[in-house]
């Protein structure tokens, strides 16, 4: 942008406090400056506002920055989450994540990706079904899983249901924890348990906090990448995540 066009931007702005130290005719000719300057150069007008959408950008990425900081024991440190990948990875990825979404359905194999073959990520998942009845179900299914037999049955149920074609009634979820050689009924029974709805509730407002209103939504102490990204690109997040 050149001098000239940020002048008559700026002094567009402060027309109103100008004006008292103005004549009118002052006044006047300054706005027909102004305006004849746009009129003849109309690009500066994109030029401002991309301007303008940069420094929002900006803002965002440094408001998520504070948002992680201020909730890292909640994002990253929760007992309540099940932990995959490397345990002991120099970098924490958390995901957000709905098993009836599918944008997390797409991603599941990408997310597999990135933790098989990078190797040193501590990969943590949290229940946050958005998406109706059958999301809840199934995270209900899953997070019981997890309080009654570990992070390895999690696993398999959770690759389950993020693959699951069919609806998750509870004859589809009974069926698959008989296929993983668990007994059903105890997981069945606890899924609408205070224990296991605490931690959907607890998931909720997180992200409430942290303005995740979609999933997958997938966190690193550096920042935060809304909604589904090809693995290239979750590389490129981590990368700039370790570089910090």
């Amino acid at each position: 942008m050149t001098r000239l066009a940020l002048g008559l931007i700026l002094g567009l702005a402060a027309l109103p406090a100008l004006a008292e130290d103005m004549a009118e005719a002052e006044r006047e000719a300054l706005r027909a400056e102004i305006r004849a300057y746009l009129l003849e150069n109309p690009e500066v007008l994109v030029e401002a506002m991309s301007v303008l959408q940069e420094r929002e950008d900006i803002a965002a990425l440094e408001r998520d920055k504070m948002l992680v900081v201020s909730q890292s024991d909640a994002l990253f440190v929760n007992e309540n989450d099940w932990v995959g990948g490397n345990p002991d990875g120099d970098i924490t990825v958390v995901e957000f994540m709905d098993y009836r979404c599918g944008y997390c359905r797409k991603a599941y194999d990408e997310v597999e990706a990135l933790v098989n073959t990078d190797g040193n990520i501590r990969f943590v998942v949290k229940e946050f079904p958005i998406l109706g009845d059958a999301s809840l179900l199934s995270s209900q299914f899953a997070i019981s899983v997890l309080q009654l037999h570990g992070g390895e049955a999690y696993k398999s149920v959770h690759d389950g249901l993020i693959t699951l074609r069919g609806e998750p009634t509870p004859e589809t979820l009974s069926r698959l924890a008989t296929d993983l050689g668990l007994d059903p009924k105890p997981i069945i029974d606890r899924m609408a348990s205070p224990e296991v709805m605490a931690v959907i509730q607890a998931n909720h407002d997180l992200a409430e906090t942290m303005d995740v209103t979609g999933t997958p939504a997938f966190i690193t102490l550096a920042g935060i990448m809304r909604g589904y990204a090809p693995l290239e690109t979750m590389q490129e997040f981590v990368a700039e995540a370790r570089a910090k």
